[in-house]
Protein backbone atom coordinates (compact mmCIF):
# COMPACT_ATOMS: atom_id res chain seq x y z
CA UNK A 1 0.00 0.00 0.00
CA UNK A 2 1.28 3.46 -0.89
CA UNK A 3 2.62 5.55 1.98
CA UNK A 4 0.30 8.56 2.36
CA UNK A 5 3.01 10.51 4.16
CA UNK A 6 4.93 10.76 0.89
CA UNK A 7 1.92 11.02 -1.43
CA UNK A 8 0.14 13.86 0.36
CA UNK A 9 1.58 17.36 0.70
CA UNK A 10 1.51 19.49 3.86
CA UNK A 11 -1.92 19.51 5.51
CA UNK A 12 -1.43 23.18 6.42
CA UNK A 13 -0.83 23.97 2.76
CA UNK A 14 -3.99 22.14 1.71
CA UNK A 15 -6.12 24.01 4.27
CA UNK A 16 -4.67 27.38 3.20
CA UNK A 17 -5.21 26.46 -0.46
CA UNK A 18 -8.85 25.49 0.13
CA UNK A 19 -9.64 28.74 1.97
CA UNK A 20 -7.80 31.00 -0.50
CA UNK A 21 -9.44 29.31 -3.49
CA UNK A 22 -12.90 29.58 -1.95
CA UNK A 23 -12.48 33.20 -0.85
CA UNK A 24 -10.36 34.44 -3.78
CA UNK A 25 -7.95 36.17 -1.42
CA UNK A 26 -4.89 35.27 0.61
CA UNK A 27 -5.74 38.06 3.06
CA UNK A 28 -9.29 36.85 3.68
CA UNK A 29 -8.08 33.27 3.95
CA UNK A 30 -5.60 34.39 6.61
CA UNK A 31 -8.34 36.16 8.54
CA UNK A 32 -10.49 33.03 8.50
CA UNK A 33 -7.64 30.71 9.51
CA UNK A 34 -6.02 33.01 12.07
CA UNK A 35 -2.87 33.33 9.93
CA UNK A 36 -1.11 36.29 8.39
CA UNK A 37 -1.44 36.94 4.67
CA UNK A 38 2.25 36.19 4.24
CA UNK A 39 1.90 32.86 6.07
CA UNK A 40 -0.95 31.85 3.73
CA UNK A 41 1.09 32.91 0.71
CA UNK A 42 4.13 30.99 1.98
CA UNK A 43 2.10 27.83 2.61
CA UNK A 44 0.55 27.92 -0.84
CA UNK A 45 3.86 28.63 -2.54
CA UNK A 46 5.34 25.62 -0.73
CA UNK A 47 2.37 23.52 -1.87
CA UNK A 48 2.86 24.65 -5.49
CA UNK A 49 6.54 23.75 -5.34
CA UNK A 50 5.76 20.38 -3.79
CA UNK A 51 3.26 19.33 -6.46
CA UNK A 52 5.02 21.12 -9.33
CA UNK A 53 2.01 23.17 -10.49
CA UNK A 54 0.99 26.81 -10.31
CA UNK A 55 -2.36 26.90 -8.53
CA UNK A 56 -3.17 30.63 -8.55
CA UNK A 57 -2.99 33.59 -10.89
CA UNK A 58 -1.93 36.37 -8.56
CA UNK A 59 -3.45 39.80 -9.13
CA UNK A 60 -3.13 43.12 -7.30
CA UNK A 61 -6.06 42.64 -4.91
CA UNK A 62 -7.27 39.13 -5.68
CA UNK A 63 -6.11 35.72 -6.70
CA UNK A 64 -7.74 33.32 -9.13
CA UNK A 65 -7.36 29.59 -9.46
CA UNK A 66 -5.54 28.30 -12.52
CA UNK A 67 -7.05 25.44 -14.51
CA UNK A 68 -4.96 22.96 -12.52
CA UNK A 69 -5.79 24.80 -9.30
CA UNK A 70 -9.52 24.73 -10.00
CA UNK A 71 -9.46 20.99 -10.63
CA UNK A 72 -7.44 20.31 -7.50
CA UNK A 73 -9.52 22.69 -5.38
CA UNK A 74 -12.68 20.71 -5.98
CA UNK A 75 -11.01 17.49 -4.83
CA UNK A 76 -9.31 19.10 -1.84
CA UNK A 77 -12.51 20.83 -0.68
CA UNK A 78 -14.52 17.64 -0.95
CA UNK A 79 -11.86 15.63 0.87
CA UNK A 80 -11.39 18.14 3.70
CA UNK A 81 -15.10 18.52 4.34
CA UNK A 82 -15.60 14.76 4.31
CA UNK A 83 -12.77 14.47 6.82
CA UNK A 84 -14.31 17.21 8.97
CA UNK A 85 -17.71 15.48 8.86
CA UNK A 86 -16.14 12.20 9.88
CA UNK A 87 -14.31 13.77 12.81
CA UNK A 88 -17.46 15.60 13.92
CA UNK A 89 -19.41 12.35 13.82
CA UNK A 90 -17.03 10.61 16.21
CA UNK A 91 -16.08 13.59 18.36
CA UNK A 92 -17.50 12.64 21.72
CA UNK A 93 -16.14 12.86 25.19
CA UNK A 94 -13.01 10.66 25.18
CA UNK A 95 -13.30 7.29 26.84
CA UNK A 96 -11.50 6.81 30.12
CA UNK A 97 -8.79 4.77 28.42
CA UNK A 98 -7.97 7.54 25.89
CA UNK A 99 -5.39 10.17 26.89
CA UNK A 100 -4.89 13.21 24.65
CA UNK A 101 -1.51 14.94 24.54
CA UNK A 102 -0.94 18.29 22.80
CA UNK A 103 2.38 18.17 20.93
CA UNK A 104 4.19 19.68 17.96
CA UNK A 105 4.33 17.72 14.71
CA UNK A 106 8.08 17.26 15.14
CA UNK A 107 7.73 15.83 18.65
CA UNK A 108 4.92 13.52 17.57
CA UNK A 109 6.89 12.24 14.56
CA UNK A 110 10.42 12.08 15.93
CA UNK A 111 9.99 11.40 19.66
CA UNK A 112 6.66 9.73 20.34
CA UNK A 113 6.16 7.66 17.18
CA UNK A 114 9.37 5.60 17.64
CA UNK A 115 8.30 4.83 21.23
CA UNK A 116 4.68 3.86 20.59
CA UNK A 117 5.31 0.12 20.64
CA UNK A 118 7.15 0.46 23.94
CA UNK A 119 4.31 2.52 25.33
CA UNK A 120 1.72 -0.08 24.31
CA UNK A 121 3.73 -2.63 26.27
CA UNK A 122 4.31 -0.44 29.32
CA UNK A 123 0.83 1.10 29.41
CA UNK A 124 -1.39 -1.69 28.13
CA UNK A 125 -5.00 -0.62 27.95
CA UNK A 126 -4.31 3.08 27.45
CA UNK A 127 -4.85 4.64 24.03
CA UNK A 128 -2.76 7.71 23.23
CA UNK A 129 -4.29 10.48 21.14
CA UNK A 130 -1.85 13.06 19.77
CA UNK A 131 -3.22 16.54 19.13
CA UNK A 132 -0.85 18.47 16.85
CA UNK A 133 -1.33 22.11 15.91
CA UNK A 134 0.65 24.96 14.36
CA UNK A 135 0.51 26.88 17.64
CA UNK A 136 0.80 25.68 21.23
CA UNK A 137 -2.81 25.22 22.30
CA UNK A 138 -4.36 26.43 25.52
CA UNK A 139 -4.92 22.94 26.89
CA UNK A 140 -7.17 24.29 29.64
CA UNK A 141 -9.56 25.85 27.11
CA UNK A 142 -9.34 22.79 24.83
CA UNK A 143 -9.93 20.37 27.75
CA UNK A 144 -6.73 18.45 26.97
CA UNK A 145 -5.08 16.86 29.99
CA UNK A 146 -1.41 16.95 28.92
CA UNK A 147 0.90 18.94 26.68
CA UNK A 148 4.58 19.06 25.73
CA UNK A 149 6.06 22.56 25.83
CA UNK A 150 9.49 24.11 25.36
CA UNK A 151 10.53 27.05 27.50
CA UNK A 152 10.57 27.80 31.21
CA UNK A 153 7.91 27.31 33.91
CA UNK A 154 7.27 31.06 34.15
CA UNK A 155 5.99 30.88 30.54
CA UNK A 156 2.92 28.89 31.66
CA UNK A 157 1.46 30.42 34.84
CA UNK A 158 -1.73 28.36 34.55
CA UNK A 159 0.08 25.03 34.23
CA UNK A 160 1.89 22.66 36.50
CA UNK A 161 4.93 21.17 34.78
CA UNK A 162 7.76 18.69 35.06
CA UNK A 163 10.97 18.75 33.04
CA UNK A 164 12.08 15.75 31.04
CA UNK A 165 14.76 17.17 28.73
CA UNK A 166 16.98 20.24 28.54
CA UNK A 167 17.19 21.96 25.17
CA UNK A 168 20.52 21.16 23.54
CA UNK A 169 21.15 21.81 19.85
CA UNK A 170 23.93 20.30 17.76
CA UNK A 171 24.77 20.30 14.06
CA UNK A 172 24.03 17.03 12.26
CA UNK A 173 24.61 15.62 8.79
CA UNK A 174 24.28 12.32 6.98
CA UNK A 175 27.48 10.31 6.35
CA UNK A 176 26.83 10.68 2.60
CA UNK A 177 26.93 14.49 2.88
CA UNK A 178 30.18 14.42 4.86
CA UNK A 179 31.74 11.97 2.40
CA UNK A 180 30.93 14.30 -0.52
CA UNK A 181 31.58 17.68 1.07
CA UNK A 182 34.02 16.92 3.87
CA UNK A 183 33.56 17.09 7.61
CA UNK A 184 33.69 20.58 9.18
CA UNK A 185 36.02 20.64 12.17
CA UNK A 186 35.04 24.01 13.65
CA UNK A 187 31.65 25.76 13.76
CA UNK A 188 32.98 28.58 11.55
CA UNK A 189 33.61 26.01 8.80
CA UNK A 190 29.83 25.59 8.47
CA UNK A 191 29.63 29.01 6.83
CA UNK A 192 31.00 27.31 3.71
CA UNK A 193 28.43 24.52 3.72
CA UNK A 194 24.81 24.09 2.63
CA UNK A 195 22.60 24.43 5.69
CA UNK A 196 18.96 23.49 6.24
CA UNK A 197 17.02 26.35 7.85
CA UNK A 198 13.79 26.19 9.84
CA UNK A 199 11.38 29.07 9.29
CA UNK A 200 9.12 28.39 12.28
CA UNK A 201 6.06 30.67 11.86
CA UNK A 202 4.47 30.31 15.30
CA UNK A 203 6.77 28.78 17.91
CA UNK A 204 10.16 30.20 18.80
CA UNK A 205 12.98 28.03 17.50
CA UNK A 206 16.70 28.71 17.62
CA UNK A 207 18.28 29.51 14.26
CA UNK A 208 21.66 28.91 12.67
CA UNK A 209 22.49 32.51 13.54
CA UNK A 210 21.82 31.74 17.22
CA UNK A 211 23.82 28.51 17.10
CA UNK A 212 26.83 30.02 15.34
CA UNK A 213 26.89 33.05 17.62
CA UNK A 214 26.83 30.74 20.64
CA UNK A 215 30.01 29.19 19.19
CA UNK A 216 31.63 32.61 18.82
CA UNK A 217 31.29 32.72 15.02
CA UNK A 218 30.88 36.09 13.31
CA UNK A 219 29.28 36.56 9.89
CA UNK A 220 26.36 34.31 10.70
CA UNK A 221 23.96 36.62 8.84
CA UNK A 222 25.13 35.26 5.49
CA UNK A 223 24.69 31.52 5.89
CA UNK A 224 23.29 29.88 2.77
CA UNK A 225 21.09 26.86 2.33
CA UNK A 226 17.52 25.60 1.93
CA UNK A 227 14.50 26.49 4.03
CA UNK A 228 11.34 24.79 5.29
CA UNK A 229 8.63 25.76 7.76
CA UNK A 230 8.38 22.34 9.42
CA UNK A 231 11.22 20.72 11.35
CA UNK A 232 10.47 17.24 9.98
CA UNK A 233 11.17 18.58 6.48
CA UNK A 234 14.38 20.26 7.68
CA UNK A 235 15.63 17.03 9.22
CA UNK A 236 14.71 15.10 6.08
CA UNK A 237 17.12 17.31 4.11
CA UNK A 238 19.89 16.18 6.44
CA UNK A 239 18.86 12.51 6.30
CA UNK A 240 18.83 12.67 2.49
CA UNK A 241 22.39 14.02 2.46
CA UNK A 242 21.39 17.40 1.03
CA UNK A 243 22.41 19.70 3.89
CA UNK A 244 23.63 20.08 7.46
CA UNK A 245 20.78 20.70 9.91
CA UNK A 246 20.36 21.84 13.47
CA UNK A 247 19.58 18.82 15.60
CA UNK A 248 17.61 19.06 18.82
CA UNK A 249 19.36 16.31 20.74
CA UNK A 250 16.22 14.66 22.12
CA UNK A 251 14.81 14.42 18.58
CA UNK A 252 17.90 13.28 16.66
CA UNK A 253 19.51 11.01 19.23
CA UNK A 254 18.16 7.81 17.70
CA UNK A 255 19.36 8.81 14.21
CA UNK A 256 22.85 9.34 15.63
CA UNK A 257 22.78 6.00 17.47
CA UNK A 258 21.80 4.09 14.33
CA UNK A 259 24.35 5.92 12.17
CA UNK A 260 21.96 7.75 9.86
CA UNK A 261 23.25 11.08 11.18
CA UNK A 262 26.52 12.24 12.69
CA UNK A 263 27.23 15.19 14.93
CA UNK A 264 29.22 17.85 13.10
CA UNK A 265 31.79 19.61 15.31
CA UNK A 266 31.72 19.18 19.07
CA UNK A 267 29.80 22.38 19.76
CA UNK A 268 26.51 22.14 21.66
CA UNK A 269 24.22 25.14 22.00
CA UNK A 270 22.48 25.08 25.39
CA UNK A 271 19.68 27.60 25.16
CA UNK A 272 18.72 27.64 28.84
CA UNK A 273 15.24 26.34 27.96
CA UNK A 274 13.93 22.84 28.63
CA UNK A 275 11.12 20.56 27.52
CA UNK A 276 8.31 19.95 29.96
CA UNK A 277 5.20 17.87 30.35
CA UNK A 278 2.52 20.37 31.36
CA UNK A 279 -1.01 19.96 32.69
CA UNK A 280 -3.69 22.31 34.09
CA UNK A 281 -2.60 23.48 37.51
CA UNK A 282 -6.05 23.55 39.07
CA UNK A 283 -7.43 20.30 37.61
CA UNK A 284 -6.53 16.91 39.01
CA UNK A 285 -5.29 14.41 36.43
CA UNK A 286 -7.11 11.13 36.08
CA UNK A 287 -5.17 7.92 36.66
CA UNK A 288 -4.44 7.20 32.98
CA UNK A 289 -3.27 10.74 32.26
CA UNK A 290 -0.98 10.52 35.28
CA UNK A 291 0.44 7.22 33.98
CA UNK A 292 1.13 8.72 30.54
CA UNK A 293 2.78 11.77 32.08
CA UNK A 294 5.02 9.66 34.30
CA UNK A 295 5.86 7.33 31.42
CA UNK A 296 7.05 10.27 29.28
CA UNK A 297 9.19 11.52 32.16
CA UNK A 298 10.90 8.13 32.46
CA UNK A 299 12.03 7.98 28.82
CA UNK A 300 15.75 8.57 28.20
CA UNK A 301 16.43 11.01 31.05
CA UNK A 302 19.44 13.22 30.51
CA UNK A 303 22.33 12.31 32.85
CA UNK A 304 22.28 15.77 34.41
CA UNK A 305 18.61 15.28 35.29
CA UNK A 306 18.93 11.85 36.86
CA UNK A 307 19.66 12.98 40.42
CA UNK A 308 17.06 15.74 40.25
CA UNK A 309 14.49 13.27 39.00
CA UNK A 310 15.25 10.82 41.78
CA UNK A 311 14.77 13.58 44.32
CA UNK A 312 11.55 14.66 42.62
CA UNK A 313 10.31 11.07 42.59
CA UNK A 314 10.70 10.96 46.36
CA UNK A 315 8.62 14.11 46.75
CA UNK A 316 6.00 12.68 44.38
CA UNK A 317 5.54 9.63 46.57
CA UNK A 318 5.16 11.87 49.62
CA UNK A 319 2.51 13.96 47.89
CA UNK A 320 0.56 10.89 46.83
CA UNK A 321 0.38 9.76 50.43
CA UNK A 322 -0.70 13.20 51.60
CA UNK A 323 -3.55 14.04 49.27
CA UNK A 324 -3.96 11.34 46.65
CA UNK A 325 -2.71 13.52 43.79
CA UNK A 326 0.70 14.28 42.40
CA UNK A 327 1.87 17.85 42.65
CA UNK A 328 5.19 19.34 41.68
CA UNK A 329 6.47 22.05 44.00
Amino acid sequence: MANLRYLLPSFRGLVAFEAAGRLGSFTRAGEELGMTQSAVSYSIKALEEEIGQSLFQRGHREVRLTVAGDRLHADVSRGLYQLADGITAVRTKPADDVVTVSVSTAFATLWIAPRLQLMRTDLAGIELRLHTADRDLDIVAEDIPLGIRAGRPKDWPGYACDRFEVEEIIAVAAPSYLKTHGTPEHPRDLLEHHLAHLDEPYRYAATWKDWLRSAGVNGANKVRGSRANEYVAVLQMALDGDAIALGWRHLVGEFIRNGRLKQVTSHTFRTGNSYYVVWPKHKELDDNSRKVRDWILQQNPSPRDTQTRRETEGSRKLNVVQDGSRRIS
